[in-house]
């Protein structure tokens, strides 16, 4: 059970309040798209009734309820006192003001399917979403702030919050989706009594644990569980209803074609109202029709009872079971003292650093506490969340052990700070610098006229060079060891590797061309003319190979020559496809999606061979599925570094050094004359909502499909499928696709002869690569005959089980199913990050378009320009420390008192502590010699010696210090006992400590 964080704006002319109030008491739920959309989609809707919603008063860890009236709740969303109209707090008229924050509590759709069929199981699922609710809210008042004082500097603990509840039993599409929306009015009652504005920053990095809460109560309920068992259904290892798991596509494909229905009669509504926008009442009349169509004898309207018995049969038509009466089912529960501790401390890790890939590697103790519920969801354990916490804190106190504390000169932080990192991703970022430190060599570029030369020999004559592919061909084929070429989006990066090739033939030397992709890889062999293959492939000939260990952590392994692969019981005999010598060169295309992991991988083989390195990309596009950085950290010790400014791709030149500046721009302003250019081009497409920007983008589909290629970028993988199946529904009607012989993709996904298809495994049998694109001609009842998008005469096999798992419709993909690619057109959804933009936005050669969901082109042209800013990069442990300080000094933070008379003896035991922690280290590390502070001998003994006499006194100073506390009645505000602090690469954190490190 999981769901997003939302922002409501104030709004021009306070909108926002109309908008929900519209929405809270006529509105319909589509929470897939509000996501994206936010409040800008409900802003047609009339005014709300006379009915009510829930308000939860959260004091003190207690819950109160009222209810709110349409006129209470309008004061309420606007800041105000609902009762008496009077403002709470400074008010904040500005139309980006926030209103509310809202939290959608989502479960996965078996769960909607079950309570629709099982009244008992209804009754349950209620209970449980109305325990979950009281955890989250009563967690907000714990954790969250307001702030104090100028520029905020100072953290005031909250008193008092108010949340008002919306409760929802379907989509827009009329499938059962039941879910529940938590309104967290921004203005929050301090504890100095004072009303002022929540710190919206700490809560929308505290959802990350709000989710994860959500997925341990779904797991874990014992209520729940209980009450599945003696109803026949028990949970899969998803969290989903095993037994009614297979009824999930099949009414998610219902809802796509009703979303198809919907943006067919919302195009001839609009052909009918130029320039209108629909109001309430005709968009639900639509949502009606739209759902009937194609339904035979389904009407338009139906009330409560007919549209349940309505989706019953709908059941019974995907399958008869679903709705039998099912015998008792067991509850495997597992014990709490049986599962390991480390193992979940190690699970919590890897969670924490998977989603810590867009800051450098660096997570919060929000994001670690979410680590370890979601591990301890996952255990089977089935019990009252009260009894959980003690394993939970627990876990929690152990997970440190594998982190680096990057901030730990500031002791206690506020709790969505991001100052921890995984001890394995700092050692990999270390480990990988001091590769290519060993790697740096000065060598020689190839003379200039030795390129214009052999640029005359390989080009046709009309392509020449510019000087900064001619200074990046001739770094290449030099003798520099490291070499580093960083070009934009359409640089002409590929034309430049061809003169590479013959000019390292003429000296005798190897070009080898690797890329990230298998895909990528063979376009390189294409266009350059020399060996391309996955820089997995080259790896794995040299003897290295990779998995995941018990916890889930990507471990890399190496083979001795003599070894048996333990996966193929072949013997390495030593790499005997892709042979490397001293001088040749190794250049990496795609170089900025290349990770951390690989990246040392191929800097040992470097090392061993006598190859060099060139890394040639753009860091600034997609980013590896790993940790980032690998491309910069070569830079920085490149010793031939060149970066190409010239685009050759579009056809405008304007629009080539507009993307230049969009690419990177230093500030918000500098962004925004970018939109503002972009805007005034007609390349930013404004719509009301995210059911708009969908029908944009179907549109652009067919519009481009007889002219050329066209790039549909989307932010997520689920707006893709939508966008997927709604073109694939059209070209269904239209007759373009035959929807009698079909086959079934990733996610059961329905495959068309004729649909655009990507596969995404290399399969060297079917000669097919990760991320290929094709088109399904042929599908037979073995197999599916694939032609190349682009090259009809390259033709392919898969079986249908390939195709089950591995393949899927392309019609539109993210950033990462476009990367290399270039069209003719491309359309950019929104939602994007950065790097989704740059890249959606340099596919094209002659058409490129931003879609913004706002009112305004000034909103447009801001949004597109937050799209464009990106955070620093962090490619060393140092960049890590310094953006983890710099965010620390932007929060706020606790007033800290008067010093105490007992100050001296605290820093004594703190300074003592740092002493002892430095003497263990050293003791279990001879290398940790040079990191001393407070210690200066060599010897184990003499160490051992100082730390028992250093120990007894610490222990006589802790027991004064403690009756000095005792006797005075201060409060115990001073050194916690037993903590080690002042280890600097891996903490090694005691039990009773975690609380404090964590900010609890």
């Amino acid at each position: 059970m999981r769901g997003g964080l939302e922002r409501w704006k104030r709004g021009v002319e306070s909108a926002g309040v109309r908008q929900a109030m519209a929405y809270a008491f006529k509105g319909n739920c589509d929470s897939h798209l509000r996501s994206v959309t936010g409040v800008e989609a409900l802003a047609k809707y009339a005014d709300g009734d006379t009915a009510q919603v829930t308000r939860y008063t959260v004091e003190c860890g207690l819950i109160a309820t009222d209810g709110l009236g349409a006129e209470e709740l309008r004061r309420w969303v606007d800041g105000h006192d609902p009762h008496t109209d009077a403002p709470r707090g400074r008010e904040l008229r500005s139309p980006r003001a926030d209103l509310i924050l809202d939290g959608t509590i989502n479960a996965p759709k078996t769960y909607s399917i079950a309570a629709l069929i099982n009244d008992d199981l209804a009754a349950e699922f209620e209970a449980l979403q109305d325990r979950l609710r009281n955890r989250i809210i009563t967690t907000w008042q714990r954790e969250l702030n307001a702030r104090r004082g100028a520029g905020g500097s100072i953290r005031e603990g909250l008193h008092r919050i108010e949340v008002v509840e919306l409760q929802h039993r379907r989509s827009r599409a009329l499938d059962p989706h039941i879910h529940r929306h938590l309104w967290l009015n921004v203005k929050v009652l301090g504890e100095d009594g004072k009303w002022s504005n929540v710190d919206s920053r700490v809560a929308m990095r505290l959802h990350t644990l709000i989710n994860a809460e959500g997925e341990l109560a779904a797991r874990s309920d014992p209520s729940w569980v209980q009450a599945l068992a003696r109803n026949g259904y028990t949970l899969d290892s998803d969290g989903e209803i095993g037994e009614l798991a297979s009824a999930v596509r099949p009414m998610s494909r219902r809802s796509n074609q009703i979303e198809a229905n919907r943006a067919k009669l919302l195009l001839v509504w609009r052909s009918g109202h130029p320039g209108q926008e629909p109001d309430h009442d005709v968009l639900q009349h639509i949502d009606r029709l739209a759902w009937a169509k194609n339904r035979p004898n389904k009407p338009g309207v139906v009330d409560e009872k007919e549209w349940e018995e309505l989706i019953r049969d709908e059941l019974r038509e995907i399958d008869p079971s679903l709705l039998a009466r099912r015998p008792l089912a067991r509850v495997r529960a597992t014990a709490i003292g049986s599962v390991d501790r480390d193992i979940l401390a190690a699970r919590a890790i890897v969670d924490a650093d998977s989603r810590s890939t867009g800051c450098g590697g660096r997570f919060s103790s929000f994001d670690l506490r979410a680590g370890v519920t979601r591990a301890v969801a996952g255990t089977g354990i089935v019990a009252d969340r009260e009894n959980l916490q003690e394993l939970i804190e627990d876990v929690v106190a152990r997970s440190l052990a594998h982190t680096v504390d990057l901030l730990d000169q500031e002791g206690d932080r506020p709790g969505h700070i991001k100052g921890y990192m995984a001890s394995a991703t700092a050692g990999l970022k270390l480990e990988l610098a001091q590769r290519f430190d060993l790697l740096t060599y000065a060598g020689e570029a190839i003379g200039h006229e030795v390129i214009v030369e052999v640029s005359r020999e390989t080009l046709p004559r009309d392509v020449v060079l510019d000087p900064g592919q001619a200074n990046a061909a001739a770094s290449i084929a030099g003798t520099d060891r490291l070499v580093s070429v960083i070009g934009p989006a359409g640089a002409g990066k590929t034309t430049m590797l061809r003169v590479v090739r013959s000019a390292l033939e003429n000296q005798g030397r190897q070009l080898v061309v690797v890329a990230p992709t298998k895909k990528a890889a063979s376009v390189a062999a294409r266009e350059i003319g020399a060996t391309a293959l996955s820089l997995h492939a080259l790896l794995a000939d040299h003897g290295w190979r990779w998995g995941r260990d018990e916890a889930g952590g990507e471990v890399w392994t190496r083979l001795r020559v003599g070894e048996r692969d333990r996966r193929t019981g072949v013997v390495f005999e030593g790499p005997r496809r892709f042979v490397l010598r001293p001088g040749d060169r190794v250049v990496v295309d795609e170089a900025g999606m290349v990770d951390l992991h690989t990246a040392r991988a191929l800097a040992a083989v470097a090392a061993e061979t006598g190859a060099g390195i060139a890394m040639v990309g753009d860091p600034l596009q997609a980013m590896p599925v790993g940790h980032a950085g690998a491309m910069a950290c070569l830079t920085r010790r490149a010793t031939a570094v060149v970066e190409l400014t010239a685009v050759h791709r579009f056809r405008d030149a304007g629009y080539a050094e507009l993307t230049l500046r969009m690419r990177e721009p230093s500030t918000h302003d500098e962004a925004l004359g970018v939109a503002a250019q972009l805007d005034e081009r007609g390349s930013i497409h404004r719509v009301t909502d995210a059911e708009q920007a969908r029908e944009v983008m179907v549109e652009a589909y067919f519009r481009w499909a007889a002219r050329g290629r066209i790039a549909l970028v989307t932010g997520t993988n689920e707006e893709a499928d939508a966008i997927n199946e709604a073109i694939q529904e059209r070209r269904v009607e239209m007759r373009q696709l035959n929807a009698e012989r079909l086959a079934i993709g990733q996610g059961e996904q329905r495959l068309l002869e004729g649909d655009v298809v990507q596969t995404r495994r290399n399969d060297r049998d079917a000669n097919v690569e990760n991320r290929a694109l094709w088109i399904i001609r042929r599908i037979t009842p073995s197999d599916i005959e694939l032609s190349a998008l682009g090259d009809s005469g390259d033709h392919r096999r898969v079986s249908l089980e390939y195709a089950a798992a591995h393949m899927h419709l392309a019609y539109a993909s993210t950033v990462h199913g476009i990367q290399g690619e270039t069209t003719d057109a491309s359309v950019v959804g929104p939602g994007v990050d950065a790097s989704g933009l740059y890249v959606g936005m340099t596919r094209g050669r002659t058409h490129n378009k931003a879609i913004a969901i706002a009112r305004t082109p000034a909103v447009a042209r801001d949004q597109v320009a937050a799209s464009m800013m990106r955070g620093t990069p962090e490619v060393s442990i140092d960049d890590s420390a310094r953006a983890a300080r710099a965010e620390s000094a932007r929060a706020a933070r606790e007033v800290v008192p008067p010093a105490s008379p007992l100050e001296p003896q605290r820093q004594w035991l703190e300074n003592a502590e740092r002493a002892l922690a430095d003497i263990d280290q050293r003791l279990a590390d001879s290398s940790a010699n040079a990191h001393a502070r407070a210690i200066a001998v060599d010897s184990p003994s003499e160490l051992g010696d100082v730390r028992a006499r250093l120990l007894i006194r610490y222990d006589l100073v802790t027991r004064e210090y403690e009756a000095a506390i005792g006797s005075t009645g201060e409060a115990a505000r001073g050194t916690r006992l037993g903590r080690r602090s002042g280890v600097r690469d891996v903490r090694v954190v005691s039990r009773a400590d975690s609380e404090s490190a964590l900010g609890r």
